[in-house]
Order: structure tokens, then C-alpha cells, then sequence
């Protein structure tokens, strides 16, 4: 919105005596001064929002009752074990969208790639609020079943990969598949086009559920988010660029340069989020907050042409994502075969795992971090090592 409203003033005043006058206003034209002031707008408002929002949720009663049990499935959390935890306020999720939405209306282009971005998160918001909703509501710890997310979620992707295809500037960002370190297409024309939509519909679907499953100690998923996000900070605004793009050898997409503003608006309002949600956590996001997040990098990925760079920049969502199907498919697997269900973690997802080995959930989240760094380090050699 800042930019049309700085174009059409800079515009109307051109060779005018005020033309100089308001010859600052040309700094809208700069994605990198409007991504910085989409991450102070955010933070900002996450600060002034936040207290609000959480005593809100206090009033509303919307609180956390729910932990998942050793095989990564949902279970009540009993209050006398986890008092810190239970009745925390949580949908927090909700604000960090909104101010997300919010911030980048204000402060970016609304291209289709801005508007298909921000129609993910809030659609993948939507589907996550209804699944807290249906939890608190009714005290069903499964939510919304398991296949209904899979379709809702299959379906958006499969909408936007479809948008995408048969749109003929973005048709090449399905049908020509990159790969991480290699500089060319490893598949093109309907070969790719088939791989590229199961490629862009594994990576939204399989991020949106592995930071929900990641979501599981205080500042832990969103803290991990933020970290990942920067790797696409510097990605969009690189893609964005025909020159950095082409000394760098990467896919140059148009207009994926107006992403960098959305991803400095998630740094931000995360980092305001995370204020609030470090440990001891003052609100949780829910799955409001965590499948729209996870989904909407997948999306950027994807966006950027870049899809698989998110399994790396974000393997740690992986990790956990696999923790738990390994957990769950031996669990289930040995009690058909033995009459009993063996683990082979303590508790999954893997980070549960480790506080059962008696560390504390400070040092569980800190050394996340810190393994989460690495892997971004190693997204961002993705666009040198080609």
C-alpha cells in the first residue's frame, strides 16, 4: 500500500516545485527499505498486540490442554506433572498470521506471487484454527482427522502448483525442476511438470505438518521459523535480482523480490511472538500458528524455485516430522507382529525424546537452534556451490 501511495505522489508531483521536496519517498521503490520496515511494523505490533491477544485468550478460555503421549500422538496434559503448561493460552497463532497479512499489505507490491503466498497462510490459519477449535471445543485430542488436513492441504497445493503451471510466466517454475547445487533443470517439459507438481505439493504439505509436529516446547517451532526464514530472506531477494540471480547462477523468477518483504514481515512478527512464547511460554501458537507457518515456507520455496532447498535450510522440521512416523510405523508394526508395541525413541517427536534423557527444555530449544543454524548455513551454500 506504502508503495502505490509513493508512486502516485512522487508521479503527481513530477516536474513540480515539490518534486524535490518529496523526493524521499522514492526509498519505497527499495525492497530493501520496505522489508525493513516490515519487520519493525511487525514487531511492533506483536509487542502492542501480544498482552492484548493473550489476555483475550485467558477470557475466552482458550487454553492448552493437550501434549503429545510417546508415540507422537495427542493426550491430555495432566496439570499435577505439567503445571507450567496447562492452561496456557494458545491459538497465539492467530496474531502472528494476522500482523504477517497485515504488514505485507502495507508494505509490499500485491503481486500474485505476494496475494498466492498470502492466501496459503491464511487458508492453512483457517485449517489450523478449526483443528484447535474442534480440540478445546469438544476436548477431542485428534482435531480435525488426520486424511481431512491431507485433503484440504493436498487441495491448496495442487491449486497453486495448477495456478502456477498453466500461467504462462510462472509455468516454468513447476515444469522445470531444480535441484540444490546443480545450476540447470534436472527435468523439463511434461516429465517435469508431472515431478514438479509432486514435488510442490510433498514440500507445502510436508512442512505445514512437520512444524506442527516441531511445535511442541516453549519458543522451540517459532524460534526454528524464523531461523529458516532468513535463508529465504536472502533467497527471494536474490532470485528477485537479475543481476545477483545470474552472477550466482539461480533461477531469476520476477517479482519473487516483493517475497523478501513477506519474509522479513514473519521475521518479525515471529520475533515479536517469540517474546511472549519463550520459555516459560506466556501463549502457544496451536496449529493456527504452526501449519500456516510450515506451509507458507514450503510455499515460498516453491515460489523462489527453489522447493528443495526447504528440506535442507529446514531439516530440522524433517527430523522431527520422521521422528515420529519412524516412532509410530515400528510402534504399530511390532504390535501386530509381537502382541506389543516397541519404540524406538523414549517419545516422539525427537525432541520429547531428548527430555526424557533428562535434559532440560531450555537446553533442548537453544541446542535445536543452534543445529538449525547449521542447516541454514548450509541452505544459503545452495546458492554459491553450483
Amino acid at each position: 500500500m506504502l508503495y502505490y501511495i509513493a508512486q502516485y505522489i512522487t508521479d503527481e508531483l513530477s516536474g513540480t516545485e515539490w518534486e524535490s521536496t518529496f523526493s524521499w519517498l522514492r526509498l519505497f521503490k527499495y525492497i530493501t527499505f520496505r522489508g525493513a520496515g516490515a519487520a519493525i511494523t511487525a514487531l511492533l505490533l506483536s509487542w502492542w498486540f501480544g498482552p492484548r491477544v493473550i489476555e483475550w485468550l485467558k477470557e475466552l478460555k482458550i487454553r492448552h490442554e493437550f501434549q503429545p503421549d510417546d508415540t507422537g500422538t495427542s493426550s491430555y496434559v495432566d496439570p499435577r506433572k505439567n503445571p507450567e503448561k496447562f492452561g496456557v493460552p494458545t491459538m497465539g497463532g492467530l496474531m502472528i498470521v494476522v500482523i504477517i497479512d497485515l504488514t505485507t499489505l502495507i508494505w509490499a507490491q500485491w503481486i500474485k506471487l505476494v496475494i498466492l503466498t498470502l492466501f496459503a497462510i491464511i487458508l492453512l490459519c483457517m485449517l489450523g484454527f478449526i483443528d484447535d477449535f474442534l480440540k478445546l471445543k469438544y476436548r477431542n485430542t485428534e482435531g480435525v482427522r488426520g486424511f481431512i488436513k491431507l485433503y484440504v492441504q493436498g487441495g491448496l497445493t495442487a491449486f497453486a502448483a495448477c495456478y502456477l503451471l498453466f500461467n504462462k510466466d510462472t509455468q516454468n517454475l513447476i515444469s522445470e525442476v531444480m535441484v540444490p547445487f546443480i545450476k540447470e533443470p534436472v527435468l523439463v517439459g511434461t516429465t517435469g511438470a508431472i515431478v514438479g507438481v509432486i514435488i510442490t505439493m510433498l514440500v507445502i504439505v510436508g512442512t505445514s505438518n512437520a512444524v506442527n509436529l516441531t511445535d511442541g516446547m516453549d519458543g522451540l517451532a517459532i524460534g526454528c521459523v524464523i531461523i529458516v526464514t532468513f535463508v529465504f530472506l536472502v533467497m527471494t531477494y536474490v532470485s528477485g535480482n537479475v543481476i545477483f540471480a545470474k552472477y550466482l547462477q539461480v533461477p531469476y523468477v520476477p517479482g519473487s523480490g516483493e517475497l523478501t518483504v513477506f519474509c522479513s514481515a514473519l521475521i518479525g512478527a515471529g520475533l515479536g511472538f517469540l517474546w511472549f512464547n519463550c520459555y516459560p511460554a506466556m501463549v502457544f501458537m496451536g496449529d493456527t500458528g504452526s501449519l500456516a507457518l510450515g506451509g507458507v515456507l514450503g510455499m515460498v520455496a516453491v515460489l523462489i524455485h527453489q522447493p528443495i532447498v526447504i528440506a535442507i535450510a529446514g531439516a530440522i522440521f524433517l527430523i522431527e516430522a520422521l521422528s515420529v512416523i519412524i516412532q509410530r510405523s515400528y510402534f504399530k508394526y511390532t504390535k501386530h507382529r509381537y502382541g506389543e508395541g516397541r519404540r524406538v525413541f523414549k517419545m516422539a517427536p525427537i525432541h520429547h525424546h531428548f527430555q526424557k534423557l533428562g535434559w532440560k527444555e531450555s537446553q533442548i530449544v537453544t541446542r535445536f537452534y543452534v543445529i538449525t543454524v547449521l542447516f541454514a548455513v548450509l541452505g544459503l551454500a545452495t546458492l554459491k556451490i553450483r
